[in-house]
């Protein structure tokens, strides 16, 4: 009996070349157009910050604002609720690097709760870093409606696609805790920001008590603008309520006597007092000052909005901020809109060594 072989036809051969051609075309032309999405935006693809989960396909910065301003408000829903029930639940964390309590409450807890699982249900291959510790058994499953707000939709026509790797968000559930706990309400913000390869892309301040949402995207669009002038020469500067002392002796000599400062909570609430807000409880400053060490989530809404708007938010060298790796910078900030921000660095060279007396 002659042994039996397997005589393979020219036409399967060539139908399934073409099939595996097919399914190489598809996979790579996806990875192609993720990568090309980034020319917009700039840089090159992040480096991997942890817990991110390889290559997640694209996300549309459009949906992730409109998202990021629904959990902003969710979580705000939750520290109004709970301020006004007068039940806290205080604790302490620990101290901060300048000893002071960093306190944490029901609404730091629960507004993290809303604003986190709503972000990480929509998108799940997405890196999302938030102050206060996710409990995985508490997980909430929140569905977004895939409603694109109409004052979103008229600023941004368009889809913007990026990689899902390339993207970290950064979350602050309850900034200005201590001001909470006092029932400083003015000060309270709920903040998210959308960093795309360490760049601040979107950001989302929202303020419980006065139901006030600013949002910007970079190269995009905003509901929020610049004043119309600054006083570069004598400023009014806006810092934290325990800096106010070094910060004024260094301003008074680079200024003049005519330069105030203004003590208050919040980064979120000081990079609004720079901003044309329209709430009658918001201060109104030229220059916003920090000169110790901040968390990141603090302040990376606030330098979207201030990017997207032509201003600038640096360390006191001057250096750009990164929103990758670490969750905080050692070199202060400044931050400005309308004015030579250089120039103000090079004015204030002795503030960065006073934060580390």
């Amino acid at each position: 009996m002659a042994p039996m072989g397997i005589r393979l036809s020219p036409l399967g051969v060539a139908v399934f070349f073409l099939l595996g051609l097919g399914v190489l075309y598809h996979l790579y032309s996806g990875f192609l157009a993720g990568r090309f999405s980034l020319f917009g935006l700039g840089g090159e693809p992040a480096g991997g910050a942890a817990g991110s989960e390889g290559d997640g396909g694209a996300v549309d910065l459009r949906e992730m604002l409109a998202v990021a301003v629904l959990a902003a408000e969710r979580g705000g829903q939750e520290v109004r609720r709970v301020r006004e029930s007068n039940v806290l639940h205080e604790k302490s964390k620990g101290k901060t690097r300048e000893g002071a309590e960093d306190k944490m409450t029901s609404g730091d807890v629960l507004s993290n709760r809303k604003m986190f699982y709503l972000l990480k249900t929509t998108f799940p291959t997405v890196q999302i870093n938030t102050e206060e510790h996710v409990d995985a058994s508490d997980k909430e499953v929140i569905v977004w409606n895939r409603k694109i707000p109409e004052d979103i939709l008229k600023e941004i026509t368009s889809p913007k696609e990026v990689p899902a790797e390339s993207v970290t968000v950064w979350i602050d559930p309850l900034d200005a805790t201590q001001e909470y706990t006092e029932d400083l309400r003015k000060y309270v913000t709920t903040m998210v920001c959308v960093a795309v390869n360490g760049k601040p892309v979107l950001g989302v301040i929202h303020k419980p008590f006065s139901e006030y949402t600013a949002w910007a995207m970079v190269d995009g669009g905003s509901n929020v603008k610049a004043r119309s002038s600054y006083n570069e020469k004598t400023p009014k500067i806006i810092v934290s309520r325990s800096h106010a002392g070094m910060v004024k002796q260094v301003a008074l000599q680079t200024f003049g006597n005519q330069t105030s400062i203004i003590p208050a909570g919040g980064a979120g609430y000081k990079v609004l007092a720079l901003l044309d807000v329209p709430d009658m409880s918001q201060e109104k400053a030229d220059l916003y000052i920090h000169v110790t060490y901040i968390k990141k989530w603090d302040i990376c809404a606030g330098n979207a909005i201030l990017k997207a708007l032509g201003g600038h938010m640096t360390t006191l060298n001057g250096e750009e901020i990164s929103y990758t790796g670490s969750d905080g910078i050692e070199g202060g900030l400044l931050a400005s809109i309308k004015m030579n921000h250089q120039a103000l660095v090079r004015k204030l060279p002795d503030l960065e060594k006073s934060g580390h007396q």
